[in-house]
């Protein structure tokens, strides 16, 4: 349904370092590199940022955030700790969520210009 998404960052070469690591875990790499937008992706770019040189982070009470699907607990657990490592701020450690329909396993983040990141995975499935 969704072929791609993008987050709008003040420091490309920040954010790209963010990313590059943040991203790793889940297997997106940098794909495509442009003077103000990188793409990353596992065969095409699914997920890019965009320079927005001047712009102010994200206000909190926005509401928006993007989740990135991950194959095991221990990808989301190397996507929340590479992310903490690399500026990022936990918005939610790494566990069990309560649900009333599935099992889920998520971890949440905020990057250095405040997009909420979520990696999830479904145990069991």
């Amino acid at each position: 349904m969704i072929d791609h998404i993008s987050v709008g960052v003040a420091d490309l070469e920040r954010a790209a370092r963010f990313y590059e690591a943040t991203l790793a875990p889940l297997g997106l790499s940098r794909l495509v590199t442009r003077p103000a937008t990188i793409g990353f992706g596992k065969n095409y770019p699914e997920f890019w940022i965009n320079l927005r040189a001047g712009t102010s982070p994200v206000p909190p009470e926005s509401g928006t955030h993007i989740c990135l699907r991950g194959k095991a607990a221990g990808e989301v657990d190397a996507f929340h700790a590479a992310a903490l490592s690399t500026g990022g701020r936990c918005d939610g450690a790494p566990g069990l969520r309560p649900h009333d329909r599935v099992k889920y396993y998520a971890a949440f983040v905020i990057d250095p210009d405040g997009n909420r990141i979520e990696a999830v995975t479904f145990p069991g499935e």
